[in-house]
């Protein structure tokens, strides 16, 4: 969301683009998404606080982990806008994504362990595949070919 400053202080989207790694329009999709904030100077040009800088860094990690923007979004409602977060805010961000991060892990760790009982398959065995139908839980849907949540 952008704000009228009356005084020019902050970073161009430029040089936040530069310094951040990404390109202007990433920066502009961020703030349609209302990740990172500027506000506009009396010539109507976007300035940024430093602090988004640290808040691209945390999107551009979050997304190499797997965290998708929404979620981004939610964890960010609980910093603040104007300032840079303490510690103990990046804290409480981190430890809302500890969660699902450990779930993933999980998962790819069960198709490591069970894919070579998978190569050649086909999945001819559906009732005995750890991936496709762990525990056999497609056998509560009834018998043929059935859809399961996973």
């Amino acid at each position: 969301m952008q704000q009228k400053s009356k005084t020019p202080t902050g970073l161009s989207v430029g040089q936040i683009a530069k310094r951040a790694g990404v390109s202007v329009q990433t920066l502009h999709f961020y703030e349609s998404k209302n990740l990172i904030t500027s506000t506009r100077n009396t010539g109507n040009q976007r300035r940024y606080h430093g602090n988004v800088l640290r808040r691209i860094a945390v999107i551009k990690t979050a997304q190499k982990l797997g965290v998708s923007l929404k979620e981004i979004a939610e964890v960010f409602q609980l910093l603040p806008k104007e300032k840079s977060p303490t510690t103990q805010e990046w804290k409480k961000m981190s430890s809302k994504w500890r969660t699902s991060l450990q779930q993933r892990i999980d998962d790819l760790t069960q198709l490591r362990d069970q894919l070579d009982t998978c190569i050649g398959c086909g999945c001819l065995s559906i009732k005995s595949c750890g991936l496709r139908n762990p525990n056999d839980k497609a056998a509560k849907n009834g018998t043929g070919a059935v859809f399961w949540n996973q």
